[in-house]
């Protein structure tokens, strides 16, 4: 039962991202699941997911963790290595369930690295970042959310040894980081939910096939119909930019700590444009 559970917050979160516990338990009642918000609260804890708007119950960072404050609030992306981000997602199996997480460079959306691991630990994220590193080069900008894997000494550390400039999401605004979260969306959509993996040998080597067609094959429409490696080849035909929707005066008082990755009003979300191709000469 505690599996179906999981997977079935995990379809619904993916398909809605902004529902929290309160929302999932009406969503899980509906779907004949007698259930408090309690047992809700734990599995999504498990799953390592909160929802969009902040509460009382948004995760927290690691309390001795420094964190960053968020840096790309109306920042142009205008080339490859300008920006990368991380994440984590859940990636049920039929017998269980295993983490992902990714690397992917905002201005192409090509996945530059990705790893698996059976628990939520830091090392994995290391793991993938240090592969990143090795095999594209440094980022200027580097976008994690306040997760205590991303926030740890042995994650930021890496960062700051190759100068790399840090940036966190504000707690409660996973749109932030939109370009991981449409990520996950996609391979659990398209590949994930379709194949049902039943162990971790048959998941690593699905999502390699995957990550290769989605870089090489996949044609996004946000970048004309390009596909995620030729823009990153040829530095055209990608970017990017997160704009507030709330004017400086229309601010209210709690977005006064936009740079200080405080917790936010949820009132008006973030909006992500993709405005005309930006191309490098």
């Amino acid at each position: 039962m505690t599996l179906l559970l999981l997977a079935a917050i995990d379809a619904e979160y993916t398909r809605h991202p902004f529902f929290g516990s309160r929302r999932m338990v009406v969503f899980l009642i509906g779907l004949g699941h007698f259930i408090n918000r309690k047992r809700i609260q734990r599995l999504m804890g498990v799953l390592g997911l909160a929802g969009m708007a902040p509460g009382p119950n948004t995760s927290r960072p690691h309390p001795e963790h420094k964190i960053y404050p968020y840096l790309l609030r109306g920042v142009p992306v205008v080339r490859p290595n300008q920006v990368w981000s991380t994440d984590i997602t859940y990636v049920r199996l039929d017998r269980g369930f295993v983490y992902l997480t990714a690397v992917i460079d905002w201005y192409s959306r090509k996945v530059l690295a990705w790893r698996l691991s059976n628990t939520l630990d830091s090392s994995f994220c290391v793991e993938c970042l240090e592969q990143a590193l090795l095999l594209f080069g440094t980022p200027e900008i580097f976008n994690t959310d306040q997760g205590c894997q991303f926030t740890s000494e042995a994650f930021t550390s890496v960062l700051t040894a190759q100068g790399i400039s840090i940036s966190m999401d504000g707690r409660g605004r996973a749109l932030d980081n939109i370009f991981v979260e449409r990520l996950w969306r996609s391979v659990k959509y398209e590949d994930i939910y379709l194949k049902s993996y039943a162990s971790v040998t048959e998941l690593t080597l699905g999502l390699t096939e995957y990550f290769k067609f989605y870089n090489t094959e996949r044609m996004h429409q946000s970048l004309g119909n390009s596909t995620p490696i030729n823009v990153y080849r040829t530095a055209c035909g990608g970017g990017a930019m997160i704009v507030d929707k709330f004017s400086v005066k229309e601010k209210p008082e709690s977005e006064t700590v936009a740079d200080s990755g405080q917790r936010r009003a949820a009132a008006r979300p973030a909006t992500i444009l993709n405005p005309a191709p930006f191309c490098l000469d």
